[in-house]
C-alpha cells in the first residue's frame, strides 16, 4: 500500500469529488499530496484528514488554475519545500448546462479558462519543474463529453473544453516524451460527484437516462476514477503516453 512513498503529487481541485478521491488513494499509497484548491476550508480539512489517517502526508495550497502567476509561484514554493514535484493531476473543472443559443460569452469564457487554459497553465508550469528534474507524470481530466456528443444534457462550452484537453494531452505526450514526462488523460463517464448529485435531486429522470445509456447500468464512483488515475501515475503504465482512457462503464462503446 506504500508503493508511492517518496512521490510528491499535486491534485488540482483536490478538495472534493474525483480530486479528493484521488488525493486519498495517493496518500493511502504513501505519496505526499498537495491538495490545490480554491476552497481553503475544505482543502485544509482534507489535508489534515489524510495526514492523520494515511501512510502519506498532505498539505493544502490555494490555487486558481486560471492564474498563471499563482501556478508558477506554487510550483516554485513546492520545489523549495520538497525538492521536486513528480506528478500532476489536472482535475479542476466546472460545467454549466445551457442551450447554445442562450449561452453567454461569460460562461463560455469562464469554462474554457478553467477547464482548458487551466490545464495548459498547470501543465506548463509543473512541466518546467519536471523537465528540470529529469521527468514526471501528468494526468489530465477530459470527459466522455470531450470524445463524443452526450445527451440529453447540453453544455457545449464544457464539451469543447474537454475535447481540447484530450488534444492537449496527445500533443504534450509527443512533445515531452524526450523529456521523460509522460502525459495521459482520463475521461470519466457519469460519476457520482456533488454536481451530479445536485442534478439527481432536481431531475431524477436524467440520471436514470444516463444509467440506461451505460452498459454497466450504474454511475461511476469517484474511487473508480481515482484508481485509473493512480494506475496512470504508476510504473505499470510506463508504456502509455498520449492516451485518453474512458472510465465510463462501457458508455463509449455502447
Amino acid at each position: 500500500m506504500e508503493e508511492f512513498a517518496g512521490k510528491v503529487a499535486v491534485v488540482t481541485g483536490g478538495a472534493g469529488g474525483i480530486g479528493s478521491a484521488t488525493a486519498t488513494l495517493l496518500a493511502q499509497r504513501g505519496a505526499t499530496v498537495v491538495v490545490a484548491d480554491l476552497d481553503p476550508e475544505a482543502g485544509e480539512r482534507m489535508a489534515a484528514e489524510l495526514t492523520a489517517t494515511t501512510p502519506g502526508t498532505a498539505e493544502y495550497r490555494h490555487l486558481d488554475v486560471t492564474d498563471g502567476r499563482e501556478i508558477g509561484s506554487l510550483a516554485d514554493t513546492l520545489v523549495s519545500a520538497h525538492g521536486r514535484v513528480d506528478w500532476l493531476f489536472n482535475n479542476a473543472g466546472i460545467v454549466e448546462n445551457s442551450p447554445t443559443l442562450e449561452l453567454s460569452q461569460t460562461v463560455w469564457d469562464r469554462t474554457i479558462a478553467v477547464n482548458l487554459t487551466g490545464a495548459f497553465l498547470c501543465a506548463r508550469e509543473f512541466g518546467r519543474v519536471m523537465a528540470a528534474a529529469g521527468g514526471g507524470v501528468i494526468v489530465n481530466v477530459s470527459s466522455i463529453a470531450g470524445l463524443k456528443v452526450v445527451h440529453p444534457e447540453i453544455h457545449v462550452a464544457y464539451d469543447v473544453s474537454k475535447a481540447g484537453v484530450a488534444q492537449l494531452t496527445r500533443t504534450l505526450a509527443v512533445e515531452w516524451a524526450p523529456l521523460n514526462i509522460r502525459v495521459n488523460a482520463v475521461a470519466p463517464g457519469y460519476t457520482r460527484t456533488p454536481i451530479l448529485d445536485a442534478v439527481g435531486r432536481t431531475d431524477p429522470a436524467i440520471v436514470a437516462d444516463w444509467v440506461g445509456q451505460t452498459p454497466q447500468q450504474r454511475l461511476m464512483e469517484p474511487a473508480d476514477i481515482a484508481a485509473v488515475v493512480c494506475f496512470l501515475f504508476s510504473d505499470a503504465a510506463s508504456a502509455l503516453a498520449g492516451h485518453v482512457l474512458a472510465a465510463d462503464g462501457g458508455y463509449m462503446v455502447y
